[in-house]
């Protein structure tokens, strides 16, 4: 079922004619038209937002089909709720709540880990050997560096990869990771704390191994 098939068959009857969404409307404008029953408002939200949702659901799943289906699903379950959102939080941000939710749901029901996205392993994960004078893995060229990452990372739990996803690879601020996790900033910095310590203890070993 496509995605706009899935939505109508969710909606109500519209309880007004409101205008047409067009792309210059904020999302705040576009979300107070979709509570009142504008289809077209939350379509637009959709076509904004749907790469945004689709990158990130792709990080966390590494298959394609695997990140429609969660790209669907996250805009059919905001529009079901979307009378339970408060613009405390930025619309993305919410977004992006829901899809953690739904991959972290995936990933319990499948004993099957996949690998992150490699292109962002040496920009995004430079932080590894920032606190070291050593740094071990300066003899590795890039491409057993990436493999390595790419290993220490599919070895981690789904709670720890995930913040790794949100901080380093996404690189999303701490506000946003305390509203995308349900908790506090400080709570977030703990998390993103203990996942660096589980893939450098994951990392290193097979560091020493290509030495």
């Amino acid at each position: 079922m496509s995605f706009a098939h899935s939505l109508k068959a969710t909606m109500k009857t519209p309880t007004g004619t409101a205008g047409a969404a067009f792309v210059g409307d904020t999302d705040e404008v576009l979300v107070s038209r979709a509570k009142n029953g504008d289809y077209a408002s939350f379509e637009q939200l959709f076509l904004r937002h749907r790469v945004l949702v689709y990158r990130f659901a792709y990080q966390m799943t590494q298959k394609r089909d695997d990140a429609e289906d969660i790209v669907q699903e996250v805009f059919v379950r905001a529009y079901q709720n979307l009378d339970r959102y408060r613009d405390e939080a930025r619309f993305t941000t919410w977004l992006l709540r829901i899809a953690t939710n739904l991959g972290t749901d995936r990933a319990r029901m499948s004993t099957r880990r996949h690998a992150l996205a490699q292109q962002e392993y040496d920009r995004g994960l430079a932080w590894m050997t920032q606190e070291s004078n050593e740094d071990p893995v300066e003899n590795l060229d890039s491409d057993r560096r990436r493999d390595i990452l790419k290993k220490a990372l599919k070895a981690l739990p789904d709670h720890h990869r995930n913040v790794i996803i949100l901080r380093d690879i996404e690189e999303r601020d701490y506000q946003e990771m305390a509203d995308i996790l349900g908790c506090t900033v400080g709570g977030a910095k703990l998390r993103v704390l203990r996942a660096r310590r589980a893939l450098r203890d994951r990392a290193l070993p097979l560091m020493q191994e290509q030495n």
